[in-house]
């Protein structure tokens, strides 16, 4: 895959835009995204899965919403996979059409189902038989039928991170894929439905085609039971889950051709509409986060790089104990063992322990790579710390596509009530 951040005299750039002339017009901490990267991995994903029989590809919302982001992605002919109300808005100001909206989410709301009932989808992917009959209610106040597909627990373990693994028992997703049957036989009794097909979705960042391949052939299964049983089974949506490497020592996760083949293979004659919802897969290696090293403190066994990035911006490491690599902006050829904090009052704000990195001193750039995917999306204002801006590049052009938010937004969305005000 090409390096849409590479190394030109001496500096990082993304795409074509230095990273130095962001950093000076928009300041640090900053998301920087790269629309090739975006796009070479929609394309590939896309040429991967084209042997299918009409394919959806439906973007994971939740792993970056940015408007910028979505509409990059809705012009390379991408759906969008939504888990509130909130991002069903965020896909359709984007220009993503309701046909290729999938609705997914263990707790939706009637407000959200009457949202995109009104607005339109391509389904519902329901986790449970309540919520079934909650969305029959609001399709029949509303005089209309709303395509429905159920959510199965196949109980395979994804093999990644117990906090992103949702298709073992124990999880909350879904229904025990044994309980299909008569969840369809109860969706068929209810009103203002029209049972599609079925989903399932094991977690994310899976480095491995095994686990996938296992609850793939579990769904098929069902599909075939459920057709005996009278049910028309028109789509099957396989979710998401592709991994990135973010650690160059950590094993290759499997390429979109190799996750194609294999869908092809196992899905030979099911005779469905197959939807997919990577997230991760087409924005991570997108972006970056652009920081500045603020000091360098002495440390007990090496000495802490302190960054003006933190947990509230970049939660992943702290969260997960995940890995991101760290690099300087304009590397001098010297490298150090380092600690790499942020000043949030938590020993949790660590971005990496005992880190082999380029050297670097106060007021230099850093960036932490793989930062496109669950980053700004999961930001907080932890700490009284505004949240971080978003820049677009493309090719020799970029803009900010977020704001910094002010901090006096803090003081202007809070009210004193009467009593306080009174008393001061």
């Amino acid at each position: 895959m090409t390096d849409h951040y590479p190394l030109r005299d001496g500096i990082v750039h993304c795409e074509d835009v230095p990273l130095p002339l962001i950093a000076r017009e928009v300041g640090t901490p900053v998301f920087v995204y790269s629309t090739a990267a975006m796009q070479d991995r929609a394309r590939e994903l896309t040429a991967a899965l084209s042997p299918l029989d009409n394919p959806l590809i439906a973007y994971a919302v939740k792993a970056n919403p940015n408007a910028a982001v979505l509409t990059t992605l809705a012009a390379e002919g991408l759906g969008a996979d939504v888990v509130s109300g909130g991002e069903y808005r965020r896909a359709r100001a984007a220009g993503v059409a309701a046909e290729k909206i999938v609705f997914s989410g263990v707790g939706k709301t009637a407000a959200e189902m009457a949202v995109a009932l009104e607005g339109g989808l391509c389904q519902f992917n329901l986790e449970s038989v309540p919520e079934a009959e909650m969305l029959s209610e609001v399709a029949q106040s509303m005089g209309r039928v709303a395509p429905v597909a159920f959510r199965v627990n196949p109980d395979v373990e994804a093999g990644s991170h117990a906090k992103i693994s949702t298709g073992a028992a124990h999880n909350k997703f879904g229904i025990p894929i044994g309980d299909a049957p008569a969840a369809c036989a109860r969706v068929r009794e209810l009103p203002g439905l029209k049972l599609r097909g079925l989903a399932v979705h094991i977690g994310s960042q899976l480095t491995s085609l095994s686990p996938l391949e296992r609850a793939f052939e579990k769904v098929g299964a069902m599909i075939a039971r459920l057709r005996t049983e009278g049910h028309d089974i028109a789509t099957a949506d396989l979710g998401g889950g592709l991994g990135l490497q973010y650690d160059p020592s950590a094993p290759t996760p499997p390429t979109p051709a190799a996750y194609g083949a294999m869908v092809a293979r196992v899905t030979r004659g099911w005779n469905v509409r197959p939807i997919f919802e990577p997230g991760r897969l087409i924005v991570g290696d997108a972006g970056v986060l652009l920081t500045e090293v603020i000091r360098v403190k002495p440390g007990a066994t090496c000495p802490f790089v302190i960054l003006d990035a933190a947990m509230n911006d970049l939660m992943r490491p702290s969260l997960y104990d995940a890995w991101h690599g760290i690099d300087a902006v304009a590397p001098n050829g010297q490298q150090i063992v380092a600690d790499v904090v942020g000043p949030v009052c938590e020993t949790g704000d660590t971005f990496a322990v005992a880190r082999k990195m380029d050297q670097v001193g106060p007021g230099d750039l850093t960036i932490i790579r793989t930062a496109g995917a669950y980053a700004a999306t999961m930001g907080s204002t932890y700490n009284s710390r505004p949240l971080t801006p978003e820049v677009l590049v493309n090719g020799s052009d970029w803009a900010v596509v977020r704001e910094r938010q002010d901090v006096e937004a803090f003081l202007r969305d809070e009210s004193i009530p009467n009593w306080l005000a009174r008393a001061s």
